[in-house]
């Protein structure tokens, strides 16, 4: 076998292991060391097994990751984003589906320090849809509205998936939290339209909330949201202001984060505990399959396939456009199997070539990339997102009608990826803003 063969056959095996649910991480490890051994020699395998995940791990920005991650569960240990969905409630309970509005804006804020869709899905869901249900909404928007809300996590910062393309594309992290959250805003703003339209046509899906809020209840309630706010102005206006870097913001946040929670008498030792324990499980868990991922590209070198594949297809001239609807089948499909971080770490040795061949921006496709990957946490059968409302809500609501609920906000997902494809400038025109 020549070289290129053996390289798609790793890449075939590995599919292979995924398919029979292999973690990921193991199955990129696993295929790039065997690989490497055919290709090269054993004691070269073993040497990239030895470097790579020290060389990988040991980058000063990755150091983000596990800071921002720790900053997230401080605020959940601690409390500090509960009074999100109680403030949106009351300022917004009056209108058309107003709670589920509220969930929306309660999700937007949530990932504004957590950066997880996973996370801002189990939280938000216990909070807004049993909430929703208490007021007789449909079972399908009360739950599909959180599942989809919650995809909100990965576009607006602090982004795990932004971090880790920002390192791996060379672009600047910091632009891409900038782009994302214009993105992630106008996500809040189309699913928002969908809420309300829906509930327009058809009434009986949220019944009007028969609540009398004074203007004295919504000013308190707006005094429960100060320390998210502290945490998104302190840290993100002090990175976009150029203040410090996106790997000084991840530890300001963290540092923040407590400062706050040790302030307000709202976190225990068993919490920081708890906290710390968690970012490490996680980080831990995200280095891992990054260290795979690196691997399998030393692999792709060894072998050629990445150039073999970037010259095959810009050898038939295949349009960007094209290319770039290839691309984003590809993602809506892997992210029915794979959660996004794996799937982006698996796809992007191959794709960046590919998508730098064809001239197109990256800033831009890694918005784009991060935006698809989200939509498969929604989607079935394997909608990550979807299965945490389940587990959250337990035999009360059936997996189906969460997957029913979900599907409108489907829709304006793919609404969304159509406009950033046809006007590429809403992403782009960040890039001078930072400058």
């Amino acid at each position: 076998m020549t070289d290129i063969q053996i390289g798609f056959a790793g890449i075939a095996i590995l599919l292979i292991l995924i398919a029979f649910r292999v973690p990921i991480a193991l199955a990129l490890i696993s295929v790039s060391f065997v690989g490497t051994s055919v290709l090269v020699s054993p004691k070269a395998a073993w040497g990239v097994l030895g470097v790579i995940p020290y060389n990988f791990t040991a980058t000063w920005h990755l150091s983000s990751i596990p800071m921002f991650v720790l900053m997230g569960f401080f605020c959940y240990h601690a409390g500090l984003t509960t009074g999100l969905f109680k403030a949106a409630r009351m300022w917004l309970s009056a209108l058309p589906g107003g709670l589920a509005v509220a969930g929306v804006l309660g999700c937007a804020g949530f990932a504004a320090v957590t950066g997880s869709s996973i996370a801002c899905a189990a939280a938000m869901g216990r909070i807004a849809t049993p909430e929703m249900l208490r007021y007789r909404y449909d079972e399908g928007l009360a739950t599909g509205t959180i599942a989809a809300a919650g995809t909100i996590g990965a576009l607006i910062p602090p982004s795990i998936l932004f971090i880790l393309y920002g390192i791996i594309a060379q672009v600047q992290v910091s632009q891409l939290f900038l782009a994302g959250s214009v993105i992630g805003l106008i996500t809040v703003i189309a699913y928002t339209l969908v809420i309300v339209i829906r509930v327009k046509l058809n009434p009986a899906l949220a019944p009007a909330v028969e609540e009398h809020v004074g203007w004295g209840e919504r000013l308190a309630a707006l005094r429960e949201v100060w320390p998210v706010l502290v945490l998104v102005f302190g840290v993100f206006g002090g990175l976009f202001a150029g203040i410090f870097t996106p790997t000084e913001a991840g530890g300001v946040g963290a540092a923040m984060s407590l400062m706050i929670a040790l302030v307000r008498r709202s976190i225990t030792l068993k919490g920081i505990w708890i906290s710390l324990v968690e970012t490490l499980t996680i980080s831990s868990a995200i280095f891992i399959i990054a260290v795979g991922a690196s691997m399998l590209t030393r692999f792709f070198i060894f072998s050629g396939v990445s150039d073999a594949i970037a010259e095959s297809v810009l050898s038939l001239g295949i349009s960007p456009i094209l290319l770039i609807l290839a691309i984003t089948l590809l993602y809506l499909v892997l992210g029915m199997f794979l959660e996004p971080i794996g799937a982006m770490l698996l796809t992007l040795p191959i794709l960046l070539p590919l998508v730098e061949g064809a001239g197109i921006e990256l800033l831009w496709f890694g918005v784009l990339a991060a935006k698809l990957l989200e939509i498969g946490m929604i989607t079935p059968p394997i909608g990550l997102n979807v299965f945490v409302l389940k587990g959250v809500m337990g035999d009360r609501i059936s997996i189906g009608t969460i997957f029913s609920g979900v599907t409108y906000f489907i829709l304006a997902d793919l609404i969304i990826i159509a406009v950033m494809i046809a006007f590429p400038g809403i992403v782009l025109f960040t890039q001078n803003l930072l400058q």
